[in-house]
């Protein structure tokens, strides 16, 4: 580094621009933006291409605004240039000032048709690409088709399936002039981030020649699905396997609890990246293994901060907060991941006065660490601490009321959300929210429509996640009518319409006290197309509501459309023609499934004792549940007796497919 370093005294004395130019590049490309800057400006004659770099240098860093006023010195401009700046105000989500220089632009190539796109699509303005793409001269034209027009292609098309937009991006799929692998894969994975697995595969069937990129995209969608006997096929038919796919088969078996077979393909790995070894470190961190973990990293030829973060979380989630110190302790540069995980672990045990000392350390602090420190605070009673004559963005209040809510720890929710007003913050809709959610997901039914009552006395205007929180308290404590009331409100006093969240709530509602033909109506009256939670509501109720075999076949069949692969859909419809001792129905559900591919994934369960993790699968062939299962029989059967005593009843159902 010292000679390279030195290189750049002799470059400037020799006045040799090209090894400058690339020095500026490689600099801005290390963050060193300073040091950049400093060779800019001493050199005598930059050209264009120094501009340029120099742009991209500041953009690249943040510095948006420098990379503009450079840009309106520049001598002379080329198209690089106002690619270049077009490029930095994409990186920096400055959509208006984009298009305010695409507009101005003398002239244009398939690249800037490309970066103007990406920049709409990037921000969910997909209305705006489209008719950009529209205005694009030479997008059909064979005689000027390249490379750059196939990426203006492929960027339109990206926005589509990036934001989702699967039925748009098949149509312009289907619609476009040529076809790259590049446009296959982009299918295949907006389709595996969509969940459609089926379709997923269906398209990747059909690629006239799949690349690596094809084969990984493919085998994390089966691995992030659980499809672990798919995911293994398709990597064992995998000619040329790089690190990235067997990352991918590794993290799959890990995620199963699966170590043993994780560690047996880590072994065969010809090459290791930071993710193998990481990924190693938090399966045996998964299944209580925290030595064998400690010892992989050890063996890690160089460290990186993510994997001893890794180490460092392991520990603190089995409460070695000093074993994780001492890992933190040897860490070089630690990044703000690594520092938020070591407050938390003094936080969580209650030991808040090292967590402040580290705290006030920290050289970079975000929300995470404010919503640390306060949850812990709170947590110790010692809200007035949290603070500590500072006064964070109201973000950080928002984003802790949310995680109070998803952590259960609501009485925490509450102090935050007093300490905010006190702290002169307008409580928005988003806090209100955040609140209700947590109440109504831990079933405190009046206490979640006294908040919201709270809420409209304080002027704060209800929106449709406040009803999502309302209904789905209202279903959760049986209260029909207000629960019909408030969807009523909702809709006439709001002017708020219903979304599919709103509908499987009220169809929850109707469903649990047994009112399934009014549950089956709001379905067939929705404005909107019912959904998966929609149609999985109606199907659950009929089972405990026996004997509603039509609703239930109609809802099955609803369901089979949209999560084709989903076996607890299947198992499902049987268990209620089971338990009407309909069994010529059962064995149509099970070769129904047989024919469409579906099989039903073990049962996985866990627990922990002493530090350790115990795994227990119900395919199990080390004996472990065979060997138990007398004992685990008889405590159930006791279990049962005693809740009879208690008056209770238990519901009971045939499991025809194992």
């Amino acid at each position: 580094m010292k000679s390279w370093l030195k290189s750049i005294g002799e470059s400037l004395r020799t006045h040799n621009v090209f090894d400058l130019n690339v020095k500026i590049t490689q600099l801005g490309k290390w963050g060193w933006i300073e040091e950049a800057a400093k060779i800019f400006n001493q050199m005598l004659h930059p050209n264009t291409v120094t501009y340029n770099s120099m742009i991209s240098a500041y953009s690249k860093n943040g510095r948006i605004n420098d990379a503009r006023q450079l840009f309106e010195k520049m001598p002379s401009r080329n198209l690089v240039s106002w690619n270049a700046m077009i490029a930095g105000y994409l990186r920096n989500d400055k959509v208006d000032k984009a298009r305010e220089l695409f507009d101005k632009m003398p002239q244009r190539d398939a690249f800037t048709w490309s970066l103007m796109i990406t920049c709409y699509t990037r921000n969910g303005e997909l209305e705006k690409a489209r008719e950009l793409f529209d205005l694009f001269p030479d997008k059909m034209n064979p005689v000027c088709w390249n490379a750059m027009i196939s990426v203006s292609w492929n960027s339109m098309l990206a926005g589509y399936t990036q934001n989702g937009e699967m039925s748009l991006g098949l149509k312009f799929f289907e619609g476009m002039a040529k076809r790259d692998v590049v446009s296959w894969n982009l299918m295949v994975d907006g389709f595996v981030e969509a969940g459609d697995l089926d379709s997923a595969w269906k398209f990747f069937q059909r690629i006239p020649n799949p690349n690596i990129v094809s084969q990984v995209t493919m085998l994390c969608g089966f691995s992030r699905n659980g499809l672990i006997e798919e995911a293994r096929r398709l990597f064992d038919q995998m000619v040329d396997k790089n690190v990235v796919s067997w990352n991918a088969i590794i993290a799959t078996y890990v995620q199963d609890f699966q170590i043993e077979e994780a560690i047996r393909l880590f072994a065969q790995m010809p090459e290791k990246d930071a993710v193998s070894w990481t990924t190693m470190i938090n399966g045996f961190i998964r299944v209580g293994k925290l030595d064998e973990a400690k010892q992989l990293l050890g063996r890690m030829p160089y460290k990186n901060v993510g994997a001893q973060t890794a180490m460092i979380s392991g520990y603190v989630q089995n409460k070695r907060i000093d074993d994780a110190r001492q890992i933190f302790n040897k860490i070089g540069t630690r990044d703000v991941v690594c520092w938020n995980t070591m407050i938390a672990g003094y936080a969580n045990c209650g030991r808040m006065d090292e967590a402040s000392n580290l705290f006030k350390q920290m050289p970079r602090k975000n929300i995470v660490s404010w919503n640390t420190m306060i949850y812990g605070y709170a947590q110790a009673g010692e809200m007035d601490k949290a603070l500590d004559g500072k006064r964070p963005v109201q973000s950080t209040f928002v984003s802790g009321l949310s995680s109070c809510a998803n952590l259960a720890a609501l009485q925490v929710g509450k102090q935050l959300h007093q300490v905010a007003m006190k702290s002169g913050y307008y409580v928005d809709v988003i806090s209100w929210n955040s609140l209700i959610a947590g109440y109504a997901a831990n079933g405190y039914v009046e206490e979640t429509i006294k908040l919201f009552r709270d809420m409209v006395v304080k002027g704060v205007i209800p929106d449709q996640v406040t009803f999502v929180g309302l209904l789905s308290a209202c279903s959760h404590g049986g209260l029909i009518d207000k629960g019909l009331d408030l969807f009523r409100s909702m809709t006439e006093e709001y002017n708020i319409e219903p979304l599919a969240e709103h509908y499987a709530c009220i169809v929850d509602l109707l469903s649990r006290v047994g009112r399934l033909e009014e549950a089956f109506e709001v379905v067939r009256e929705m404005k909107i197309e019912a959904n998966a939670g929609i149609w999985g509501a109606l199907l659950s109720a009929c089972r405990i509501h026996n004997k509603k075999f039509e609703i239930a076949r109609v809802a099955a069949e609803e369901l089979s459309k949209v999560e084709p692969r989903k076996t607890s859909n299947y198992v499902l419809l049987a268990n209620i023609h089971a338990g009407a001792g309909r069994w010529d129905e059962v064995e149509r559900v099970r070769m129904v499934m047989n024919e469409r591919g579906v099989g039903k994934q073990p049962g996985c369960s866990w627990i922990e004792d002493q530090n350790h993790l115990h795994v227990f699968r119900s395919d199990d062939d080390n004996g472990v549940l065979q060997q138990q299962q007398a004992d685990i029989g008889n405590t159930l059967k006791t279990l049962t007796a005693q809740m009879k005593t208690c008056g209770a009843s238990s519901l009971h159902s045939h499991m025809y497919y194992d």
